[in-house]
């Protein structure tokens, strides 16, 4: 019915995408290399953009799985919910049925 290492698989996710945020930011950015030549500061640049590029798409394949855990996550819970109507509704219905009736019986004359 439910996954039990949902909540794990969530957890470990998380983590991935923020080492991978992490490793993005300390890339860096190259408007701090203003001492370097032209060319240089073109090159280091493109090994910057090479880098982040890397980063990005590490981290929205990231993204996508966890958002795909979350989903799983979500549908074990609707799915969980709707037992629970169920069985709420089965329980109603047995106490329904345990209560006595109550008929009218009409009052006998006495002779």
């Amino acid at each position: 019915m439910t996954n039990i290492g949902a909540g794990e698989i969530v957890y470990e996710l998380r983590k991935r995408i923020q080492q991978v945020q992490n490793e993005l930011n300390e890339i860096g950015s190259t408007s701090e290399i203003p001492e370097l030549i032209t060319s240089a500061n073109l090159i280091r640049s493109n090994e910057y953009l090479s880098k982040s590029n890397e980063k990005k798409t590490e981290l929205l394949e990231a993204y996508e799985q966890y958002s795909h855990a979350l989903e799983e996550l979500l549908s074990s819970v609707f799915e969980i919910q709707e037992d629970l109507k169920e069985i709420v509704k089965e329980q109603s219905s047995m106490i329904a049925d345990s209560k006595p009736k109550k008929t009218k019986t009409k009052a006998k004359s006495k002779k």
